[in-house]
Formats: structure tokens, sequence, C-alpha cells
């Protein structure tokens, strides 16, 4: 018989602290997602259909991190809240969202609902920029089956040239108190454009996680075999994709990473996985990040039904040492509750963290706030739910075209509390993760991984960590008992 492991878990551990000459305040967060894309934050928002849709990807991308869109959609669905999240700002708009004069308000509308935006500038069907149409021309015209060139303002229009730096571009804004600032070359082309919104975002999220572009960042999920759908999110500007398996050591999945690496320039993380051999197989087959976690979700209940996963510090242990031979970052996935397990995580292999549970119950998170009890509460359901998987995740568990009354579900459906606005929770996880790195005189991530040192604790010890022998009068934002 073979000899049975001991694996451990967030709470059966504590980080020991040691010499530090380092205040949190001098904490760098920055780390790597995949090989080649960095966070300035170490969150990833889970790719559940109660966590990651653009308002979630927005708001993380804005703290540092990256959303993952989930894949609870169809393909041109997906595509469109990448859209949302590549358009919400940009340094320079290099291929903004134009319109022609002879369109209608009523057309003009919909862009601007659909991408939430204040204005679209008017080009003809060359491409010249003959005007710009924003609220100030809108704001009282009630017939929307208006041509937008009778609308608009028209041309002379103030506008920069290519490779206007943004220092220069705020200065003509604010000189002749515009918000909007095409940009063009010599023969009067659109060829971009500058809002005063997106410079305000650069000076209020000064940290947030932007490409080669100024765009923010976004990640999308696919399931196995989607080559074409990859290749679709790939044109629309995804910058990785994450391929999403309940269990990622398997053969399709490997299958899967070869085809999109063949075909495909964009960055691939894979998952889930708790071993390194599983680790190892997936980095040789191309992957560019390995996500590790089966079962140590809220609403999973794989280890239950099927009896199989690992504990998951000691999935990142097992994961993270293959990893790290190749330079490949690794994602903890699962089992976040408190700042303190995004430490533990991070001290012990991981590059970052994803996170359902925590942002689930987020005003920027799917879904509407209900009422029960007289507190509030979102919805939140594991993506092997019944209902998940009744509306598209199902090949994540390998039940792909199985009736609904015949599927064998690996999670539940819930409800979390209300817990407010994302930069809100991930600002009190950045602050736990700072504190720790503090007391463990580690003033960046790779130098945490170099020398940290743990203890495994007794259920006593975890008792004594916990608040007790007192009744809590008023709740911190960053506990809950």
């Amino acid at each position: 018989m073979k000899e049975i492991k001991k694996a451990l878990t967030f709470e059966d551990i504590l980080l020991i602290p040691a010499y530090s000459e380092v205040l949190p305040k001098e904490v760098n967060l920055k780390t790597n997602l995949t090989k080649h894309i960095t966070l300035n934050s170490p969150f990833v928002s889970a790719a559940m259909d109660t966590v990651t849709e653009h308002r979630t990807a927005i708001s993380i991308a804005r703290m540092g991190g990256i959303g993952i869109i989930h894949k609870n959609m169809d393909t041109s669905a997906q595509i469109n809240e990448v859209k949302k999240v590549k358009k919400s700002e940009s340094g320079v708009i290099n291929d903004p969202i134009y319109i022609q004069a002879d369109r209608t308000l009523a057309d003009a509308k919909l862009i601007t609902d659909n991408y939430k935006i204040s204005g679209v500038p008017v080009v003809d069907k060359d491409g010249k920029l003959i005007g710009i149409l924003t609220n100030r021309d809108t704001r009282f015209e009630s017939d929307l089956s208006k041509q937008v060139g009778e609308v608009m303002t028209k041309a002379p229009l103030i506008t920069a040239k290519e490779n206007t730096s943004l220092e220069v571009a705020k200065d003509i804004m604010h000189s002749h108190k515009i918000e909007k600032l095409p940009i063009v070359n010599e023969n009067n082309i659109l060829k971009g454009l500058i809002t005063i919104k997106d410079i305000q975002k650069r000076i209020e999220y000064p940290n947030s996680n932007k490409d080669d572009f100024g765009r923010l960042r976004v990640g999308a999920a696919i399931g196995v075999f989607q080559v074409e759908r990859a290749r679709a999110l790939a044109e629309a500007g995804v910058d990785v994709i994450v391929l999403d398996s309940a269990h990622g050591h398997s053969l399709n999945v490997l299958k899967t990473i070869e085809l999109i690496k063949k075909q495909l320039s964009v960055e691939l993380i894979v998952g889930n996985v708790v071993t390194k051999e599983a680790t190892r197989d997936l980095i040789n087959a191309g992957a560019d990040g390995i996500k590790v976690g089966i079962g140590p979700g809220s609403i999973c209940t794989t280890r239950i039904i099927a009896g199989v996963g690992m504990p998951q510090i000691s999935a990142i242990m097992d994961c993270a040492s293959e990893a790290k031979k190749h330079n490949i970052p690794i994602i903890a996935d699962g089992g976040i509750k408190y700042s303190g397990d995004v430490a533990k995580a991070i001290a012990l292999g991981a590059s970052c963290v994803m996170i359902g549970s925590l942002l689930a119950g987020c005003e920027e998170a799917p879904g509407d706030i209900v009422i029960y009890q007289g507190r509030q509460y979102k919805s939140y359901r594991g993506m092997g739910s019944i209902g998940a998987m009744t509306s598209g995740s199902s090949d994540r568990y390998f039940q792909e075209g199985v009736a609904k009354e015949k599927l064998v579900p690996e999670g539940i459906e819930g409800r979390v509390p209300y817990r407010g606005k994302i930069a809100d929770i991930i600002f009190q996880l950045e602050g736990g993760l700072r504190s720790s790195m503090g007391y463990l005189g580690s003033k960046d991530i790779p130098s945490l991984w170099n020398k940290v040192e743990f203890v495994q604790i007794t259920s006593a010890g975890l008792r004594e960590s916990h608040v007790h022998d007192v009744d809590i009068t008023k709740e911190a934002p960053n506990y809950h008992g």
C-alpha cells in the first residue's frame, strides 16, 4: 500500500517573521502573470459568470491587476466584453470609434451607449475628419432620425498631429477648453483620439495595468478545442487567453495548447492542476502560465463529490517547485478568504492569486443586489454548479452535451454579502500583503520567495490566531469571524 502523504492549506500554517528594514509602504508588488505579461498588483479576478465581466475587469485593471472574462456567453458577446475593457481608457486611442455624417443620431446613441462614451469623431468615406459629435451637440435633440452631419460640431476642429505627447495634448485641451482631441495625419485622416477623461484616469489610477498602447489589460477564458474562439479574442485585442478546465492535466487540454501555440501568437495560461508532473507537462506543451487549484473554492464541491484534489498550500508549493525551473509563473486559484491567505500563497511560490468569492459581492460584479433578512447580498455560483453548466461551462467538467437532468454538479449556487467597490477590497488585500512583506523583510515578491519560512500550526493555534474571547462590536473591513 502506498504511503499517505500529508498536505496543508492556508489555515494549517503561519509565516515566520524575520529581521526587516522594509516598511509596508516601500514594498513593490509588481509580478508576472505569464512569461511576458506583468501585473502591478498580484490580483486576478476569476473567470466566473458571477464575478468577471467588463465592469469587474476594468476596476481590477485600474488597481494594477487583471480580470478574466468568463466564457458562459457566445464568442461575439465575450469579444464585446473584451472590447469594452480595451476601449474604456487609453493614453492615445489608436483605433477610435467613429461614425459617418449620413448616419442617424439613433445610430450614434447606440454606439455611445454600448461603449459608455460621450462622443465620437465624424469622418467621410475616405476617413478624413469632418466633425465631432458630443453630448453638447445632442443634449437638446429629441429627433433621433436626424443625420449626424446636421448636428455635429463641424470642421475646422482643434486637432493634434501624430506622436503628440499626453502633456502637450493636455495643454491644448486646457487652452481651448475641449475634452476630446482628435489625432490626424498630414492629410487630415483620423488616426487617434485623446480624451481628458483618460488623462484624468492616469492621475487617479497611477498603478493601473496597461498594455503598450495605454489600454487596460484584460484576459478571457476558453474551453478545450476552442481555437477559433481564441483566435477571435486575440484579434479583438485580448492580452491573455486562459484555457480553463477542471482537470488541466488531460489529453485534450494538452492538444489544445499545442493547437493554439502553433496557430496563434498569444499568451496562454492553462489550468487547473495541483502536481509538479502536471505543471511540467503543461509547460512543455507551451503554457505561459499555470493555474493551480482543484477544489479550494468556497463554492466548489469537487473534493467531496469526486474525492479528488489537493489542499491549496501543498498544491502551490508542488507546482511552483517545477514552474520555477522553467521561469513560468503560477496563479493560485481559489481558497482566499483573508489577505493573510494571499501572503501565504505568494510567499510559498505563487506569482499572483485568482479571487472569486471576495469579488462576487462587489458592486461591479455581474448580477443585482438582493435583500435577504435585511442585509444586502449578491449571487455567487461555482462554474461546476447546475446553473453555470447549463449556461455553458459543462465542458469544463467534461460533461458537454449532457442533458440538464443528467449533469453531475461539482459546485453550488449561493449568495455572498454585498461588499461595495472592488477598489476597496483590493486596497485591503494589498495592505495585508504589504504588511506581511514588512514583517518578513521582503521588499518585493522575488525576495519573498527566497527567504520565507513557515510553521505548521494546530487547531489550537488557529483558534488563537483568530479573534477570541471578545464580542466584536464594530466589524473591520478586512476581517469577518
